[in-house]
């Protein structure tokens, strides 16, 4: 009863404090738990491990880089280069600008493309505008491998993260279909560009979005790293690097770096293990796997539940994945399976961010909103879930 009584008040105090801050969140929940489940001076040890970890600090420092690399593309006009030069007509521009805005975490990155919705379509209903700014901004990252969710969950169950991509791929086909037949389908019409093609404009961009995963893969791949994290801050440092170099203009790394909040995204990391470490030593995890549902069925409810209440993926894979350890490996597929639930329930959640200031923008009603995602989503769902039974 302890145990279930420390478990429960250390998610309410994250959801709470969440909405001010993710990694005070993690911390303050995991001092929660430590608290009811452990000793004091093992919950002292706990953290302190955690925080001298060196896979676990370098891969901090390599998500703080991330955002500063969308930071300087936004600031050097070079984001603009890459989405003005796509010459792909109405429904491609519609469904790539925010999908090569979300391969970079920006800080209301929903609104640097909400305008090149507002632009490029023309004649289209606002809400359409919204359900497709979000489902197409975030779709992509479900298989980047350079999301900073897919690489820490991916580690959490200490899995390749190009294997969890290579897994997620038929979710990501079949959302692609969904979201054509849902949204893109009602979208008519052409775009009159003003400016010529230019190929570098498109090149140029696009070669800083790519260099980070190449390099990624290659060092882990090619290279025996003595912590293979240290491969994704390379990978993430040298495309930051690049788009200082190549821009026209001189660029303030200090400015991008708070305008950006980059700090935020390292300190996220570091919550995130903490928070798992304890729950991993306590008994949680156990109580959690003991209720009468099959493992994976479990996590698929249990984390698609936690996506929409929380709007985030690293918070409800911190809990939901170490359910499943105690009962097994996780193989690509049911981590697949896990996963997609709970990013699914991310990208249609009320208190995600990108929703909020969607709406915003557009002033679009929630309601009118969720009219439009609510069915593709539901089906994704209910087929994660039927699969759940089927692998069991």
């Amino acid at each position: 009863m302890l145990t279930w009584m420390g478990f429960i008040i250390s998610l309410l105090a994250i959801l709470f404090v969440a909405r001010r801050s993710l990694p005070l969140a993690l911390f303050c929940g995991a001092l929660i738990l430590g608290f009811f489940t452990l000793p004091v001076q093992m919950t002292l040890q706990l953290i302190w491990r955690t925080v001298i970890d060196p896979s676990v600090l370098l891969l901090g420092l390599a998500m703080g880089f991330i955002p500063m690399i969308g930071g300087a593309m936004k600031e050097s006009g070079r984001m603009d280069d890459l989405v003005n030069n796509m010459r792909i007509g109405k429904k491609g521009v519609m469904a790539l600008a925010p999908a090569m805005m979300g391969l970079l975490p920006m800080p209301g990155g929903a609104l640097l493309s909400a305008p090149i919705l507002e632009k490029g379509g023309a004649g289209v209903r606002d809400d359409l505008k919204v359900a497709i700014n979000d489902w197409f901004r975030h779709l992509f990252v479900l298989i980047y491998p350079l999301s900073s969710a897919l690489i820490a969950s991916a580690k959490i169950v200490n899995l390749n993260v190009y294997n969890a991509a290579l897994y997620l791929l038929p979710t990501f086909a079949f959302a692609l279909l969904l979201g054509y037949m849902f949204l893109l389908r009602k979208v008519h019409g052409r775009i009159d560009y003003e400016d010529p093609f230019s190929l570098k404009g498109l090149l140029v961009p696009l070669a800083i979005v790519l260099v980070a995963p190449v390099l990624d893969f290659s060092l882990k791949r090619f290279f025996h790293l003595p912590v293979k994290e240290l491969a994704t801050l390379i990978g993430v440092a040298t495309a930051f690097g690049i788009s200082i170099l190549v821009s026209q203009s001189r660029l303030n790394v200090l400015r991008i770096a708070r305008k950006m909040k980059a700090w935020n995204f390292t300190l996220i990391i570091i919550g995130m293990f903490i928070f798992l470490n304890i729950f991993r030593a306590s008994n949680a995890a156990s109580l959690i796997g003991s209720i009468p549902l099959p493992p994976l069925t479990l996590c698929v409810v249990a984390g698609f539940a936690l996506g929409v209440a929380t709007g985030r993926i690293i918070l409800p894979s911190s809990i939901i994945l170490p359910v499943y350890l105690t009962h097994s490996a996780i193989t690509p597929i049911t981590f697949a399976v896990t996963y997609s639930s709970i990013f699914f329930g991310y990208v249609i959640s009320p208190v995600h961010p990108c929703v909020g200031v969607s709406l915003e923008y557009f002033k679009v009603q929630m309601k009118d909103f969720l009219k439009l995602l609510i069915i593709p989503t539901a089906i994704i769902f209910f087929l994660l879930l039927i699969l759940s039974f089927v692998l069991v």
